[in-house]
């Protein structure tokens, strides 16, 4: 039937004389309503279904690449790209390149038909304005989301909100201000005033230098790293905050930041690693602790090693302290007393083979988030002293993660002489041993160890981009390579996805990875700046890193399956918070994980629950917007 309707569909033209004639005729109307129908169908099933597009900013002189999925093949030479202006000015034609599929995030399109992917880049454009892209075939036309590109645009467009999210993310209510002023230590009779900080998410009031101890392996830079990005990001480009007027607005959230950290900083050495409540349920008391699992299980390890928030406090604290020099301002204490509270810290964990971090790991052993966080901490203190005692401190470090890089070029956590090696994945700063040797270098006078720091982070970065090119991957999202850990036990199976898998040593924590990408950006910028390269195209980096860093914060912004921004106020579309939860102006949700049902990461999620379960992708977090 299918051949015979394909045969006869045309134009009928016969002169009916008897009731045969007229059955026939019947049928073959039937068959032509039946070809109509087919056309229709096709035609229905042939469209464009959208065009991906970094909702907010392109950088002037960076890449630009607009990404079109359809549930068809389209004919290249049919289709019709054209970069149009606000004022409907033509100003660019493209062309479409294919990028091929990805079959296991078929579900972020709610199609049952295959989706295939189509880039067309407009990197050449070098007018600042407002754009949409427009793709045209022979069924349908789509147009982009409007966006903007400029020099220095993200900046621009985005800073004054990042500091409203992180004002408006102090924990300064009365409430909590009072309550924290004489707070209980988790197992003791002792109290202290650990008044201050940040929230450390949307619906959390809780204050962490860091989270997950127990898992060893998962620890990530929470709320003392937001004072290091403040300080570090003002301290290089200063004009830029004071062409905003954000001059005093970032310098007193960095001292905001430093005053906490001397409150929680006990008289022994160590740091305070969390104020917690439980997430506010069951009527827990409020306490200086850590936890354990997805109960929130209160523990009497609440000292923080370098991995556990105390390298970036201590980072933290030497750059408020350069700060407060620089600028002859403070907070409530004096850049002197910032400056003896890092070192004091610093030595504290240092001492004696590093002793007394050890002791504080949970497990007893120091791994690869030590040793980056440890870096950072004694080359801001070495910037701050001059001290060779710091120096010395971080050649150690920088060696010690030299010594981590496999040979094909990704780190290895655990113990480099273990029989079973256990890569380093992060879902939230899987570019920080990078950021730490960048640091690193530029203090380092002996240009051997710079010359091996800077191999590190060469051949990690390109690692980084092999694996990305392994499998079909038209985002260009830095994919990650990973063992799962099931039953108590880290499996031999080296594994390459796009997400980290569900089975880690946490027994319950995965999110949306908008900080790691943020993390993967600035590594990726941070190494291409190293070499000559033509700054004037390519972000003053390598031209495939330079596109690297673009398109992780190109994914972050909208630029992704389900076209969602993550940075709240800006964008066509971004996620909806469910009851209860705070979404504040220039906060980063989460972010796109792999489904919830697989155990490495597979496939593809966005926001299925109704509750406060959908806090894995929607709910903001402190180290998305400071790595941002």
């Amino acid at each position: 039937f299918k051949g015979a309707t394909n045969m006869y569909c045309g134009v009928i033209n016969m002169k009916p004389s008897t009731q045969f004639a007229k059955g026939i005729i019947a049928a073959m109307l039937l068959m032509l309503t039946a070809c109509t129908t087919t056309e229709k169908t096709t035609h229905e099933r042939s469209k464009l279904r959208n065009i991906h597009v970094n909702q907010v900013a392109y950088e002037l002189t960076g890449p630009k690449q607009a990404i079109v999925s359809t549930n068809y093949k389209v004919d290249l030479t049919r289709a019709n790209v054209q970069l149009i202006s606000d004022k409907g000015i033509a100003i660019l034609q493209g062309k479409l390149v294919e990028l091929g599929q990805v079959a296991q995030w078929q579900k972020a399109h709610q199609s049952s038909d295959p989706i295939f992917y189509y880039g067309v880049e407009f990197t050449e454009l070098q007018s600042a304005g407002s754009y949409v892209v427009k793709v045209s075939d022979q069924h349908t036309q789509q147009t982009s989301a409007k966006f903007s590109v400029g020099k220095q645009a993200l900046f621009k467009l985005t800073t004054k909100a990042l500091l409203t999210y992180f004002n408006g993310s102090r924990n300064d209510e009365q409430y909590n201000w009072q309550e924290d002023q004489h707070i209980r230590i988790f197992d003791t009779q002792r109290y202290v005033d650990v008044r201050g900080g940040w929230n450390d998410a949307g619906g959390d009031t809780g204050k962490y230098l860091s989270h997950l101890s127990y898992a060893n392996y998962m620890n990530p830079q929470q709320l003392a790293h937001v004072g290091w990005a403040l300080a570090y990001s003002y301290q290089r480009a200063p004009h830029l905050f004071k062409e905003l007027a954000l001059e005093k607005q970032v310098i007193e959230e960095v001292f905001w930041g430093a005053d906490y950290l001397h409150r929680i900083l006990d008289e022994q050495g160590y740091f305070y690693m969390t104020v917690f409540d439980q997430w506010n349920t069951n009527n827990a008391e409020r306490v200086v602790t850590a936890y354990v699992g997805a109960d929130g299980i209160y523990s009497e390890n609440y000292q923080s090693a370098f991995r556990q928030g105390a390298g970036s406090a201590i980072a933290a604290l030497a750059r408020a302290a350069m700060l407060a020099k620089t600028t002859a301002q403070q907070g409530e204490y004096s850049g002197d007393v910032y400056l003896a509270d890092a070192e004091k810290a610093f030595k504290h964990l240092q001492s004696n083979n590093a002793e007394n971090n050890k002791a504080y790991a949970d497990d007893g052993e120091e791994n690869i988030i030590d040793d980056y966080t440890a870096l950072l901490a004694a080359t801001e203190l070495y910037k701050a002293t001059q001290s060779k005692y710091y120096l010395n401190a971080a050649r150690e470090r920088a060696n010690n993660l030299a010594q981590r890089l496999s040979p094909e070029g990704w780190f290895i956590s655990n113990n480099i002489n273990s029989e079973n090696l256990r890569p380093f994945y992060h879902a939230a700063e899987a570019g920080f041993p990078i950021l730490a040797l960048s640091q690193y270098i530029a203090i380092e006078d002996n240009p051997e160890k710079v010359k091996q720091s800077q191999a590190v982070m060469q051949k990690h970065m390109a690692y980084q981009l092999a694996i990305n090119s392994q499998v079909s991957n038209p985002f260009n999202y830095a994919r990650q390579t990973f063992k799962t850990y099931e039953q108590g036990k880290l499996s031999t199976q080296l594994q390459t996805g796009f997400f980290i898998p569900h089975a880690n040593e946490t027994e319950y924590w995965w999110q949306g990875e908008s900080a790691r990408l943020s993390s993967l950006a600035m590594a990726a910028i941070l190494t291409g700046k190293m070499s000559a390269v033509n700054s004037k195209k390519h972000l003053g980096t390598q031209q495939e890193l330079a596109k690297f860093a673009q398109n992780q914060m190109d994914w972050t912004l909208g630029r992704n399956p389900y076209d969602l921004s993550m940075l709240n106020g800006f964008g066509v579309n971004n996620p909806i918070p469910y009851d209860g939860l705070s979404m504040v102006y220039g906060g980063i949700s989460n972010g796109i994980t792999g489904a919830k049902t697989s155990p490495s990461g597979q496939g593809i999620e966005f926001g299925p629950e109704n509750d406060w379960q959908n806090w894995r992708w929607v709910e903001q977090w402190l180290p998305h917007s400071t790595w941002f």
